[in-house]
């Protein structure tokens, strides 16, 4: 299994962005709730977003899993909560692993937080994994789907399994502004150079009191789904399933946008666009 390449210079001083941005919004989501409590409540409590794709995830009864790009370790809890054996959570932000391993430890799941850029999971994680998790909102903040594909390929062993949900890159390529509709603003394809932007806040509301953003500047890369596909495939792994969905975690456009349990789509005409995708794949044996 090929090697993933280093990253630039560029790509690490942006990351450093992300990093310090993402630390700012550890402790805005935790003010936020975040189902935190409810999670540390109910020791059957499963995330929605992991709930959902229960049947994808199959039987976790002791495998070996790992959750790249973890943040709060929510969704990494209730892994651990399936039966896995080994639940490794992986994120770049030390500000969010900090609260995920309080949030661990008050759920009772034993999980091993490790701080690394997920280019460099790989060299920063010990053995192989039976599955590799990521989702929601992840993709964006890497600027190479190509190295990211070699780094799933690297941690899985022969029959290892991946799951990926995420937000749609049609989705991501539509502007804020949708007092007109929508519209493409944004690009649909992988380009090297980021689209940077500086405002506070998060896909979450702040509520009253809670810790001020100052590291406001981030940078996202958009990637469409052939990359995302060819990537994984020509990483060696095999593709089990794809699935196009008209429903989206957040709300970007509430006067657009209804709300249907623990998710949104389109209030008129929902079949117009996909919001989401979910992917699984394997490495053969």
């Amino acid at each position: 299994m090929d090697s993933p390449a280093p990253l630039d210079p560029d790509a690490r001083r942006r990351f450093e962005d992300n990093r310090a941005n993402w630390d700012d919004r550890a402790a805005l989501h935790v003010a936020s709730g975040y189902g935190i409590e409810e999670l540390v409540a109910d020791p059957a409590r499963i995330t929605p977003e992991v709930d959902q794709d229960r049947d994808r995830l199959g039987d976790l009864a002791g495998a070996d899993v790992i959750h790249l790009q973890c943040h709060l370790g929510t969704d990494t809890v209730s892994l651990a909560r399936l039966g896995a054996r080994r639940t490794v959570g992986v994120d770049l932000s030390p500000g969010s692993l900090e609260r995920a391993r309080v949030i661990a430890e008050r759920a009772g799941a034993a999980i091993e937080f490790v701080e690394a850029n997920v280019y460099d999971a790989r060299e920063a994680v010990n053995g192989d994994f039976d599955l590799v998790y990521t989702s929601i909102g992840v993709l964006c903040w890497l600027p190479d789907v190509t190295a990211w594909a070699r780094v799933i390929a690297s941690l899985l062993r022969p029959g290892g399994r991946f799951l990926i949900r995420d937000d749609h890159p049609m989705f991501m390529a539509v502007g804020d502004d949708v007092s007109d509709g929508l519209r493409i603003e944004q690009p649909y394809f992988q380009r090297e150079q980021p689209m940077t932007w500086d405002q506070e806040g998060s896909y979450v509301p702040a509520p009253e009191g809670a810790p001020r953003m100052t590291h406001t500047v981030s940078h996202e890369w958009n990637h469409s789904i052939g990359q995302i596909l060819t990537a994984l495939l020509q990483a060696g792994l095999v593709l089990d399933s794809f699935e196009e969905i008209p429903y989206a975690a957040w709300c970007p456009w509430p006067e657009l946008m209804v709300r249907e349990g623990d998710r949104y789509r389109l209030r008129e005409d929902p079949d117009r666009l996909a919001l989401q995708y979910v992917l699984t794949a394997h490495r053969p044996a």
